[in-house]
């Protein structure tokens, strides 16, 4: 007999700051309190804890939760294990507290993939089952193929974000888990612009990515470099998130940064300046798309399915990436979407968008309707609890 009230313990690595922490809230937000008694443990503090607090949903900071996730450099696997570990033994109380939890509830629902060996050390430890959200593709690398034989091995259920990371696991792992496919919610809610970025009727861009060369951020320089010497200084990218760079970086971007700088001083020293707004991070990034005219992610991993690309979606703004999966950004449908990234096509096609504001409208039209079906958020969040009243039953 199962509980009338499921019992959930969600382990959360971001605290409010980024994608996975928000998709979590958005879940637990549309789930009813009379059938399931959920409870957070964040183990950044941030402002997620507030948002819990006013649903009556228990959350608390556990700074000391270990997590890691495997890199594509061989040097840097190495690095971020060693620091791992380091973690791993000051966590003695962590999880010792995190054992006894989880004997208390009937799921344990690990938020993300880098706490992967948390879970393998939890397992033998509790009757709860165990699940995890799946929301990134990792590398063929060695590292990379232990984890996710790992993860396939230890959780008794997997929740992929799209059907590409179910895919990624199941060939680099060399299993099939168990695991079940549900987009991250997205709530199409009215926003005030945010007060930084002036309404001065140049075409306006929101990024909402922390800096990373994975995710292509540095290419809008060269988007704005192809249309300054196209006199467009028309547009402007507007840059929410952390602009700090690895000194690992090639060419000039390596240089800015071994000598102390960020983004920021890279687009001022290629003379791009004026078409850069930098607003750091930002807790309401609703905010920022409500004043922008799209959004761009050009990133390096071929993924236009990220949780900033459906925010943009949802706030009714084409999203202009790169990649092949359309599901989300359809080229000339719901936005532009490149399968290799070529800055001057990239440019003349904002162009493009920017000389036709009915034609931008209609795009951020399409893409709210997909994501309003796609990513309704009391029919998402329904799909996940019946996966964990499910994981119970059996």
């Amino acid at each position: 007999m199962i509980d009338p009230k499921l019992r959930v313990l969600c382990l959360d690595i971001e605290g409010g700051y980024g994608g996975s922490s928000r998709s979590l809230f958005e879940s637990l937000a549309h789930m009813g309190r009379r059938t399931i008694e959920p409870t957070v443990w964040c183990k950044r503090d941030g402002p997620i804890q507030a948002k819990y607090e006013t649903l009556g949903i228990s959350v608390s900071v556990r700074p000391e939760m270990p997590k890691v996730s495997s890199l594509p450099r061989l040097s840097r696997n190495i690095f971020v294990y060693a620091q791992f570990l380091k973690d791993w033994i000051g966590a003695r109380a962590f999880r010792r507290a995190l054992a006894k939890a989880a004997n208390d509830v009937d799921v344990v629902h690990f938020n993300h993939e880098a706490l992967f060996l948390l879970a393998r050390w939890l397992k033998p430890r509790t009757d709860a089952a165990l699940s995890m959200h799946i929301r990134t593709n990792l590398y063929g690398t060695p590292f990379c193929r232990w984890q996710e034989r790992m993860i396939a091995k230890t959780l008794d259920h997997l929740v992929f974000i799209t059907e590409n990371e179910r895919h990624s696991l199941k060939r680099l792992s060399g299993l099939n888990p168990d695991g079940t496919v549900i987009h991250n919610i997205v709530e199409a809610t009215a926003a005030e612009p945010h007060p930084a970025v002036l309404n001065d009727g140049r075409f306006k861009i929101a990024c909402l990515s922390n800096f990373a060369w994975v995710r292509g951020v540095d290419r809008t320089a060269e988007i704005a470099t192809v249309l300054r010497d196209k006199n467009r200084r028309d547009v402007l990218f507007v840059m929410a998130g952390n602009m700090e760079m690895s000194r690992s970086l090639p060419g000039e971007l390596g240089r800015v940064a071994q000598s102390g700088g960020n983004f920021q001083d890279y687009v001022g020293k290629m003379g791009l300046s004026d078409m850069f707004l930098f607003l750091g991070h930002v807790t309401d990034p609703e905010r920022v798309l409500a004043a922008c005219d799209a959004l761009i992610k050009p990133t390096r991993e071929a993924n236009p399915w990220g949780r900033d690309i459906l925010e943009g979606l949802g706030a009714g703004k084409p999203v202009i990436s790169i990649g092949s999966y359309s599901e989300f950004v359809e080229d000339g449908v719901t936005g532009i979407l490149q399968e290799n990234f070529e800055a001057s096509e990239m440019a003349q096609r904002i162009c493009t968008l920017a000389d036709d504001p009915d034609l931008a409208k209609r795009l951020g039209a399409a893409g709210r309707a997909r994501v309003q079906n796609l990513c309704d958020g009391p029919a998402r969040a329904k799909d996940l609890q019946t996966v964990w009243e499910r994981l119970v039953r059996e």
